[in-house]
């Protein structure tokens, strides 16, 4: 086995709104959403700005925020500043580029996961300076369906139904109570600081060579929930979006025509229209569980970033259909799409691809040089 012969350009961080990043076709911008929901009228103007300044389309990402991309250097400053009256960004760069929080999708107004945001949100500024691709996670409603979700601070039910915080990369968290959970976090962000874990850059990447405090680690959380699927759902419609791409046109659509209250999104490049009425089915959504799609992650690929030799949405689109297993086609070996290991991931390197199995896009394959053309998940 070989590893790949170049590795590409790791920025560290991720594209925000007020720290975009440049990628093949433009600027990639990325719009947090508060509490990951979105009035409908916030949708509809983000769905202008993507057809303003961007390629007209929208990207749902693998943490469930959007992004535009295709925007001209010299555009970002007017975007900023429609982006700032739709309500969507912080005023604050270094708040932005750290409020990188999951919830669960089932949160309400009020509720136990709704408080802990508000909190969290209050306690961002004085949490030590960490890397901006870490994240938080809310897992904390009627069932845990953030488990796969990209986080390193998890908030989570414990199987006696108490409030834990555990450490992404470790089985067991620390017990706290509503009112102890900020200090506790701030207590583990510190930890994480001064033992060096800023240049593993990731809390699981970290507890590989450093141990938690043992008393961080005495409780187990709850089994984790049923994967969310598209379909009905209370109060509206979960719908996904194939590799995270979202038509404006569509979109704007959708809204009109269901006159849904709000769009709230969710891991697994999901999205749940609440309120109004059950949407017509749609090419550009996919509106069955069983779509194979659904398991099938890819990145925008050659020629949208610059670190990408291949195209890449064209095979997995190909592909998807002869797995049951999820299925990743990295443009490289960052994995940006899916940021951790699967079944079956293909790496693009020099025109060709790289073949791991269970395993990360930067982990070593254990076949090389793939021709796309002739890439078949049976014979693998």
């Amino acid at each position: 086995m070989t590893a790949p012969a170049t590795s590409p350009s790791v920025k560290g961080w991720c594209p925000g709104a007020h720290r975009p990043m440049m990628s093949g076709d433009g600027l990639v911008v990325r719009v947090r959403p508060f509490r990951a929901e979105l009035s409908s009228d916030q949708a509809r103007g983000l769905c202008d700005l993507a057809e303003r300044f961007g390629n007209g389309t929208l990207d749902l990402t693998s943490r469930a925020n959007l992004q535009i991309r295709g925007v001209a250097e010299a555009e970002h400053p007017a975007l900023l500043a429609e982006l700032d009256a739709l309500g969507l960004i912080d005023q604050d760069p270094a708040v932005e580029g750290h409020r990188n929080i999951l919830l669960d999708p089932n949160w309400a107004t009020g509720d136990l996961t709704d408080r802990l945001y508000e909190a969290l949100l209050s306690a961002l500024p004085s949490l030590p300076d960490m890397p901006e691709k870490m994240g938080f996670a809310l897992d904390t409603g009627r069932g845990g369906h953030l488990r796969d979700g990209s986080a390193d601070f998890r908030f989570e039910i414990a199987q006696d139904g108490g409030l834990i915080l555990r450490a992404d990369g470790c089985d067991a968290g620390r017990p706290v109570t509503e009112a102890t959970a900020i200090d506790a976090l701030k207590d583990m962000a510190e930890w994480f600081v001064s033992t060096g874990g800023r240049d593993a850059g990731r809390m699981a990447r970290h507890l590989k060579t450093v141990s938690l405090p043992t008393d961080w680690q005495t409780t187990l959380p709850r089994s984790a929930a049923t994967d969310v699927t598209p379909g009905l759902a209370p109060n509206g419609t979960v719908l996904g979006a194939a590799f995270g791409k979202i038509d404006t046109t569509a979109l704007r659509d959708l809204l009109n025509d269901t006159g849904a209250g709000q769009m709230r999104l969710m891991l697994g490049r999901m999205f749940w229209l609440r309120g109004g009425s059950a949407p017509a089915p749609s090419q550009h959504f996919v509106f069955n569980c069983g779509d194979p799609i659904l398991k099938a992650h890819a990145c925008p690929g050659a020629p949208f970033c610059p670190q990408a030799t291949v195209e890449t949405r064209k095979l997995a689109t190909r592909l998807a259909a002869q797995t049951d297993h999820v299925l990743h086609v990295s443009g490289c070996s960052k994995g940006c799409a899916l940021p951790r290991a699967c079944a079956v991931t293909l790496v693009g390197r020099d025109g060709a691809f790289d073949l791991v199995k269970n395993g990360a896009p930067w982990d070593i394959p254990s076949q090389t040089g793939l021709a796309p053309d002739t890439i078949s998940l049976k014979d693998l």
